[in-house]
């Protein structure tokens, strides 16, 4: 790690899990962090447990945050959430573009740049999702998929307060199992030299997080990869004890 690179952040992406007694996960996760991290943390619980996630956060040692968002500020939109009532209840960054999201909803690049850009538009943050199947990644066309995902997904204008950029292969979501370092290193920097050929040096900080796979045994070596500014954890935070083991990667 130099000093040059941005503040390191660690987000754990529940997805559809969680009921109100997981919320004892989040205490502990809240005890463990009253030593200063090393980094930020942020944790996305499904909406239904938003509110009460609340009560275990105080934005100094971690923040909350949501899974998605519709693009439009209100409306006729029946079992939507807008961005700016995930703002009014406390939110400090929205998921946009996971690939899960992508697939089980037909979500184009189209689509989650406007969710990004509802996001800015409410003051948060947007994580914007990127990755290749591992069709795409056999064929060899890893890199030119996460380039065309990002001149779709990606608002003009981004700046580090306003988008971090998570790449996560959509092989090794869940699947145990993750890309070589080197396979890492090589599309974390395209997305950088992207992120530089678009907003000059301000793409120099925008973070740029690994997902898919991430553990307690192989985070420390993965967050070491070049250009790797943090990691969005899925199934691994959902017990405090595996993500404050991630976290702990940047002590």
């Amino acid at each position: 790690m130099t000093d040059s690179r941005p503040r390191p952040l660690v987000a754990g992406n529940w997805k559809m899990n969680g009921t109100r007694a997981s919320l004892a996960e989040l205490e502990a996760l809240w005890c463990k962090l009253q030593r200063e991290p090393a980094c930020d943390v942020a944790l996305c619980p499904p909406f239904t447990l938003l509110a009460p996630a609340m009560d275990y956060t105080d934005h100094r040692r971690f923040v909350i945050g949501a899974q998605d968002c519709h693009p439009e500020a209100a409306g006729a939109h029946t079992g939507d959430i807008a961005a700016e009532m995930l703002a009014d209840l406390g939110c400090r960054c929205v998921i946009v573009g996971h690939s899960e999201r992508r697939q089980d909803h037909g979500e184009s690049d189209a689509l989650v740049r406007a969710k990004a850009a509802a996001v800015q538009r409410a003051g948060m943050t947007a994580i914007v999702c990127v990755g290749e199947s591992a069709q795409e990644r056999a064929a060899g066309a890893a890199e030119a998929v996460v380039q065309r995902q990002l001149d779709g997904s990606l608002p003009d204008g981004a700046a580090a307060e306003a988008v971090i950029i998570a790449y996560e292969p959509v092989w090794a979501i869940g699947s145990g199992r993750t890309p070589k370092p080197q396979e890492i290193a090589a599309v974390h920097r395209t997305i950088r030299d992207a992120l530089l050929r678009r907003f000059g040096d301000d793409g120099a900080s925008i973070r740029i997080l690994y997902g898919g796979s991430v553990k307690p045994d192989n985070a420390r070596t993965l967050m070491a990869v070049e250009n790797v500014d943090g990691a969005l954890v899925g199934g691994a935070s959902l017990r405090a004890d595996d993500f404050d083991a991630i976290i702990e990667a940047y002590r």
